[in-house]
């Protein structure tokens, strides 16, 4: 376990963050710190899922999970994806770090307000983008999520998607550590847009 917080805001993270943010938060971060108008938010760090796994002894439970698929099997995939992301679903989120998410949610929404914001809440992997692999899309994201309950449900459950059907079998053909890559989730206000879009850089 390192010093890395449970979380980090926007404003403090930049794009040689990726191991504690993911990919997405790095550049959520180095966005918003060169002051392009994205949305605040915060990030949970990848250190933070590593700490909830290890807390509650997943490790184990999840690699005899993964020693029973067969690879050639869909059906296979499918089935112990499912056990797996069971597994993480059920288990607790530690006290300590359900209040840093509810208190970071609560100054997204404004101290003041008695309303709760909605929030986008984004699957980050530390291994998103690489010369030779390319893991997005692979994870959950949620949108319009409103309440604390809520968040910490989809905040697990993007912890979850890390064991998606295809992410576990990108992964074992890439030969990465399935315990190697770890998952961040940027949480972030909503907009209500006019027009919506996506653009690939270089």
């Amino acid at each position: 376990m390192n010093n890395t917080p449970t979380l980090l805001w926007f404003h403090q993270i930049k794009k040689d963050d990726i191991a504690d943010v993911g990919g997405k938060g790095a550049n959520l971060g180095e966005m918003y710190s060169i002051n392009i108008p994205v949305p605040n938010g915060f990030v949970v760090t990848s250190q933070t899922y590593f700490n909830f796994i290890d807390k509650n002894n997943l490790r184990p439970r999840i690699k005899n999970v993964i020693k029973q698929i067969n690879y050639d099997n869909p059906d296979s995939l499918i089935k112990n994806s499912q056990l797996i992301k069971k597994i993480i679903l059920s288990a607790p989120i530690e006290e300590s770090t359900a209040i840093d998410i509810m208190k970071a949610y609560k100054k997204l929404s404004g101290f003041a307000s008695l309303t709760n914001i909605p929030v986008a809440v984004r699957s980050s992997a530390t291994a998103e983008d690489l010369p030779d692999a390319s893991f997005a899309g692979q994870q959950d994201t949620f949108l319009n999520v409103i309440g604390e309950a809520n968040l910490l449900n989809k905040v697990k459950a993007c912890w979850a998607s890390l064991f998606t059907p295809r992410a576990i079998f990108y992964r074992h053909n890439k030969k990465f550590d399935h315990f190697k890559v770890g998952i961040a989730v940027p949480v972030q206000k909503m907009v209500n847009a006019d027009i919506s879009g996506i653009m690939f850089t270089i």
